[in-house]
């Protein structure tokens, strides 16, 4: 900090005081739990909703666990949580005096998720917008997150309040668009692109979800849902589809039991090497 000004905004220096001041580009940047320690925060979005964005929030979390960094998900979708239920997760997190202490997986990821503070899972949280864009904020200052070397921030789809909250609060070093074949969802992605741009929110790139299928008996890929255009729609804003990943009834049914760490991640080999 300069010593004749306290004011970090106006001094010029790259001191360790101007890094940790809030960037003056934004003023609503929130610090996490003074006890917390996350070196990069990857958000994973989508423009609609059942295109499968928290399996892929899952499996990247479980593909870089396995690469033997510390991974944690915060999950911001307050109103559809479905983070515990695929790693089997059940223990509720708890509060102390000096923040709160996320839930762990089986392999350790560390998880922060609505249904990890309800008493029931099925228990509706019938809260208005602000309120629900609140406690995805208190997900970033109130929980202490240990040693983070990637977290994954699974987002509603859509481009309402939530991912505003998170892209203005949390320092997000890019996001991961997630999508399906289907023409109207590749339109509608367009939309979580166009939203990170003028939020000035790096793109690491887009995966296509439900791409295909591949038969196990004859190992021939169909297109269920039909070519998809989402290679054009990339091009045209300068991105990468960095994977199409197939329809898999073994993985669902891993998510459906709570085993989703048990999954083969090899088809996100690709994905991870530009994390």
């Amino acid at each position: 900090m300069n010593e004749n000004n306290e004011n970090c905004q106006s001094c010029s220096m790259d001191c360790n005081s101007r890094k940790d001041a809030k960037n003056p580009k934004n003023p609503f940047l929130e610090k996490p739990n003074e006890k917390s320690s996350i070196e990069k925060v990857i958000g994973v979005v989508s423009g609609k909703g059942g295109v499968g964005k928290s399996f892929i929030t899952s499996m990247l979390a479980v593909a870089m666990k396995r690469k033997g960094y510390n991974v944690a998900i915060l999950d911001a979708d307050i109103t559809g949580p479905s983070i515990p239920k695929a790693f089997g997760v059940k223990e509720k997190a708890k509060a102390y005096s000096y923040g709160i202490l996320p839930s762990k997986s089986k392999t350790g990821i560390e998880i922060m998720s609505s249904n990890l503070l309800l008493e029931n899972d099925t228990d509706p949280v019938i809260w208005r917008g602000p309120i629900i864009a609140g406690m995805v904020k208190q997900f970033w200052t109130d929980v202490v997150w240990d040693n983070i070397d990637y977290m994954f921030v699974d987002m509603p789809p859509g481009t309402g309040d939530v991912p505003l909250t998170v892209f203005q609060s949390i320092p997000v070093d890019g996001i991961i668009v997630v999508t399906s074949p289907q023409e109207l969802v590749s339109m509608i992605v367009e939309k979580s692109v166009k939203m990170a741009e003028t939020m000035n929110i790096p793109i690491i790139g887009i995966i296509e979800n439900m791409s295909y299928f591949k038969c196990p008996d004859c190992n021939k890929e169909f297109k269920i849902f039909g070519d998809s255009n989402i290679e054009e729609i990339a091009g045209k804003h300068g991105l990468n589809v960095i994977a199409k990943i197939p329809i898999d009834p073994k993985i669902a049914a891993s998510a459906d039991n709570g085993d989703i760490e048990l999954c083969d991640d090899n088809i996100f080999s690709k994905v991870v090497e530009v994390l």
